[in-house]
């Protein structure tokens, strides 16, 4: 009985790694199996870095707003503090977003986290 290698699967298969290599180094885009390994690799860091990227992000904005707040003279715990209390429910995103853009409405959103701590 002839073998039989299912070669239409399995050059599809193989020209769906090479066609996501493309454009790496050397022979990671050129031989199959060091290709193979690349994406693998790369697509193991896309999937941490998805993760990732939200926890930068939420940093970078905690930063920001503890800038911004310091200028007011108060401290970032105590503003989002003072915040809760008050009951205003807007992300960090948008805080960071106003203390960089529009600070005046930021050092407005200040004043009712002072009036809420009181």
């Amino acid at each position: 009985m002839p073998r039989a290698t299912n070669s239409v699967a399995s050059r599809r298969r193989r020209k769906k790694v090479l066609k996501l290599t493309k454009g790496y180094w050397g022979a990671k885009s050129k031989l199959y199996r060091t290709a193979h390994e690349a994406m693998m690799k790369a697509l193991s860091y896309a999937y941490r870095d998805r993760k990732a990227r939200k926890r930068d992000f939420r940093s970078l904005w905690i930063t920001r707003i503890g800038i911004a707040t310091r200028n007011e003279g108060i401290s970032y715990s105590k503003f989002v503090r003072g915040l809760k209390v008050a009951g205003v429910e807007i992300n960090r995103k948008m805080l960071a977003e106003l203390a960089v853009r529009n600070y005046e409405a930021f050092v407005s959103v200040v004043k009712v986290a002072k009036e809420g701590l009181n």
